[in-house]
């Protein structure tokens, strides 16, 4: 074999080896560069989440905070009166109007009065009656005991007249009670105000027959002043709101309109119902308003907070703050040169924007409340500036009814 044929031979053994050589070389040259060309890139990236990354921070403050709990409410008449005809007759007149306010006593209509006169005069006829026999029979009394004690008359014959006197004297009583009663009927014609309150729709007219035995009734009134709101709070709730009612000091309630927006009216907490409902595991609570104003009206539904409580000189920070995680709640706090560190933390009571911490805080530590999502343990952050209030617009008055334009 020549010389020649040896070296291709070789060369044909060794071309893949080569081959992968060159490859591999081709790729580690690959890898370098774009290791190189990506470090800045992630400098870039830490940079920007790094000192150049503004967050938002708020100070652990100490102040007073309202523990509120909320409910559903239903406003309810403290009483719902159907105002009834307590005699049967026409009805001759109304005397009021549909919506007035009318006070306990006030005449609301008339039933023809005129067979309860009648009746009247029947029963005072009979007792009159009755009253001359009385007078007659104490006379002959009088007399029978004179005949006897002269041993003139039988002893049964004063017997009869002494129990003849009693009859007339049993008479008479009957005949009041009569009398009365023509005189209760003469004044049940007139239907009155049994209550103070506002009066619904008529629901009777002049001219029409009415008895004792209407359901239906003449009119219903409805005491709207004050009124109550009846609602209902989780039991869970329930030990702290009986712990503040025993200290004896009225728990404030304060009626919302339907979507929360308008306060409606003020009142207090009067009581408790004696029962949680089984199903809902809620407990009815009633409070009182004095609904001068009129803005709580019967049936009507509201949205109702409850001051439970005021906890005094509580640890508050803004309730954003806080973030949860698998072993509970944390934080992060700021240290002097604006690093960030977890913290661990136990909150208490939520009030609308702030929350009470328990522990793991310490008053005049910051915060971050906005920019946590990428935040990481000892980052180096920047600290926004609050904002400062926009300037607000002059009202017009009536001396200076251009100083707005």
């Amino acid at each position: 074999m020549s010389a020649t044929t040896k070296q291709s031979s070789w060369f044909l053994t060794l071309r893949p080896w080569l081959i992968s050589a060159f490859v591999l070389v081709g790729l580690v040259l690959l890898v370098q560069q774009l290791a190189k060309s990506s470090t800045p890139e992630r400098e870039g990236r830490k940079s920007a989440v790094g000192a150049d990354f503004l967050v938002s921070a708020a100070a652990v403050t100490r102040t007073d905070l309202p523990v509120y709990f909320n409910g559903l409410g239903t406003v309810t008449a403290y009483n719902t009166v159907t105002v009834r005809s307590r005699v049967d007759g026409e009805l001759v007149k109304v005397l009021f109007e549909e919506g007035q306010e009318v006070n306990a006593g006030d005449l609301l209509a008339q039933i023809d009065p005129r067979s309860f006169r009648v009746a009247l005069q029947q029963a005072e006829g009979a007792q009159q009656r009755d009253q001359a026999q009385l007078q007659n029979a104490l006379i002959d009394l009088e007399r029978y005991r004179g005949l006897f004690a002269q041993d003139s008359i039988a002893k049964q014959t004063l017997d009869t007249q002494l129990a003849l006197v009693n009859q007339y004297q049993g008479t008479l009583k009957a005949n009041q009670a009569a009398v009365d009663q023509a005189k209760l009927n003469l004044q049940f014609s007139e239907v009155r105000a049994p209550i103070s309150g506002r009066l619904g729709l008529r629901k009777v007219d002049v001219g029409n027959l009415i008895s004792a035995g209407d359901t239906t009734g003449i009119v219903v009134i409805t005491q709207v002043k004050p009124i109550a709101v009846v609602f209902s709070l989780p039991e869970q709730q329930l030990p702290l709101i009986r712990q503040q009612m025993a200290t004896g000091k009225p728990l404030p309630v304060v009626a919302l309109d339907r979507n929360q927006n308008l306060q409606l009216a003020e009142g207090v907490l009067t009581t408790l119902d004696n029962q949680i409902d089984i199903t809902t595991g809620t407990l009815k609570l009633r409070a009182r308003f004095d609904n001068s104003d009129k803005a709580l009206f019967p049936n009507q539904f509201v949205n109702v907070r409850l001051l439970a409580q005021t906890l005094t000189d509580a640890l508050v920070i803004p309730a954003n703050a806080v973030q949860r995680g698998t072993q509970g709640s944390f934080v992060y706090v700021l240290d002097d040169s604006d690093k960030v560190h977890l913290r661990n933390i136990s909150v208490g009571a939520t009030t609308g924007e702030q929350l009470q911490v328990l522990s793991g805080l310490a008053f005049g530590e910051r915060v971050v409340t906005e920019g946590v999502d990428r935040l990481r343990e000892d980052m180096q952050v920047k600290v926004a500036e609050p904002a400062a209030p926009a300037p607000t617009a002059a009202v017009p008055t009536a001396a200076n009814p251009g100083s707005a334009q």
